[in-house]
């Protein structure tokens, strides 16, 4: 008799991965082995899960309704594993972590390294995107949001280090089309535009003391990708306003002219969210004190 927890876990591997063949790659089992388990369950419940064709699959709408509940079974199991290891002491047990793209990959990432060296019983799920994310919806322990919270939040929030940003660009595309010395002087120029959930972002704030600006800005090259507007920004073609970290090594080699310096770009919050539930996780509690160090408020980067 096939253990229903696994054929849980591979049911919903093969919903992420879209095909019985990717699954069983990814889990290094058979295809035969995969089907048999989706099989096995599909035999239990009395219903099709999944709508088969030669090369994918799609769920049916049981199989919409039952992929929700398993994850809610399987992530019950984990916090049950979780609190059993916590009578041993030792954080351990898979932590599954949502972060924005450019900070995860900048400073996240660094950060998670070092964390696994200290707790190497911990597993870390890093789940890289600029959607909103809530982390009980969503099924993450813990999220970095960047931005203002909602008011209704019923998680826990805790602060961490802001988020810099600056506005520079290339040489070679200063040389042909000049230098900005006023935020409205970048009405002008070709900007590289980001673009997230509600469109592109064409509104640029600027402040200095007690003076802020907005700008509405235009450019031929608009991305949800901020790799993409980096890579642009090196390529010569436009003004870019990105995060400090991200852009920090390409400023100090003189790749990118950091612009209009005494003209700063409003710093934006960035906040640790995570449901304590009624008894914290070892793992996510290691996990929330070892960022909050890492990343106080007060502490500023160094240039």
């Amino acid at each position: 008799m096939l253990d229903r927890l696994t054929s849980m876990k591979i049911f919903i591997k093969v919903v992420e991965l879209g095909s019985f063949a990717a699954a069983s790659q990814h889990l290094t089992l058979s295809p035969q082995m995969v089907a048999k388990h989706i099989e096995a369950l599909e035999h239990h419940l009395g219903a099709r899960l999944l709508h088969r064709t030669t090369r994918r699959q799609s769920l049916t709408e049981t199989g919409r309704l039952y992929c929700e509940q398993c994850r809610l079974v399987l992530q019950a199991a984990e916090r049950a594993d979780s609190l059993a290891a916590n009578t041993l002491g030792t954080p351990r047990g898979t932590l599954s972590v949502s972060v924005p793209v450019t900070f995860g990959r900048t400073v996240l990432l660094p950060f998670v390294h070092n964390f696994q060296k200290r707790y190497p019983e911990i597993q870390v799920h890093l789940s890289l995107t600029d959607q909103l994310i809530h982390p009980t919806m969503d099924c993450h322990e813990a999220v970095i949001r960047i931005g203002e919270l909602e008011t209704d939040l019923t998680v826990v929030s805790r602060p961490l280090t802001a988020y810099r940003r600056v506005i520079c660009a290339a040489q070679t595309y200063l040389e042909k089309h000049g230098f900005p010395e006023q935020p409205e002087d970048l009405m002008r120029h070709e900007c590289l535009v980001y673009e997230n959930s509600g469109g592109p972002v064409t509104t640029w704030h600027f402040s200095q003391g007690s003076v802020t600006r907005p700008v509405t800005v235009s450019g031929r090259i608009i991305s949800n990708d901020s790799s993409v507007l980096h890579s642009a920004a090196l390529a010569g073609d436009g003004i870019l306003v990105g995060y400090e970290q991200a852009l920090l090594p390409d400023i100090k080699s003189k790749r990118l002219v950091r612009l209009m310096p005494r003209w700063k770009v409003p710093d934006r919050p960035v906040h640790l969210l995570y449901n304590a539930g009624p008894v914290m996780t070892p793992k996510l509690r290691v996990f929330v004190t070892e960022l909050q160090e890492a990343f106080q408020p007060e502490a500023s980067f160094r240039r």
